[in-house]
């Protein structure tokens, strides 16, 4: 990739991973919690999945949500049902202190990992960036290589992204120390997720 294609993609990409959406918001869900290291950890569910579905783009696949209203709807809806059973499983979690969060994420790291991978890989959106935003900057002459530091770059730009929304979860350490603190995070992250769900559920392709 030439350096004038970089400077336009690499902004816009970031763009894209800082915009608020599930993932990010389970980042800082997890960095308020049991703070920025097992945020990072849980995250790599997150890349696992994108960089499939980056390889599943550059494969030409990824045509198939665009083009099949049937296969869209199927992995749309999956993943809405996901976010919404997320949110309420939040919503009904009991009040624990900052202590036994965390000792609640050194044992459960994988349960972590796997939230972030099942809601990343349930959001057919993510695979239509991959097919529609990334092609835009990819050189013909150059296909796989240039669509795979595209993604290289991607997954790099993302990791600053989970790290910058866990740290913005670690301000709201102070609100942990309390029960009932707690207890309106998990409502306000659940009900967050459940409107994630439900608005996914409602996506049209554009």
């Amino acid at each position: 990739m030439s350096s004038t294609v970089l400077l336009l993609f690499v902004p816009a990409c970031f763009a894209l991973n800082m915009a608020f959406g599930p993932n990010n918001l389970l980042s800082m869900t997890v960095g308020a919690k049991q703070g920025v290291s097992t945020a990072l950890v849980a995250a790599m569910g997150r890349l696992v999945a994108f960089a499939i579905m980056i390889v599943v783009a550059a494969l030409g696949m990824g045509t198939l949500l665009m083009v099949s209203e049937a296969a869209f709807t199927v992995v749309k809806l999956v993943g809405a049902a996901y976010l919404i059973y997320l949110g309420i499983k939040v919503l009904r979690v009991s009040a624990k202190t900052t202590k036994e969060q965390s000792d609640l994420g050194k044992n459960g790291i994988w349960s972590l990992v796997r939230q972030e991978f099942f809601v990343a890989i349930g959001n057919p959106k993510a695979i239509l960036i991959f097919t529609a935003f990334f092609p835009q900057f990819v050189d013909m002459n150059n296909y796989w290589s240039s669509f795979m530091i595209q993604g290289v770059i991607f997954l790099l730009l993302e990791v600053i992204a989970i790290a910058a929304y866990a740290y913005v979860g670690t301000r709201l350490s102070g609100v942990m120390q309390n029960a009932s603190g707690l207890r309106w995070v998990n409502r306000i992250s659940g009900s967050m997720m459940i409107g994630f769900g439900v608005i996914l559920a409602m996506a049209r392709r554009s």
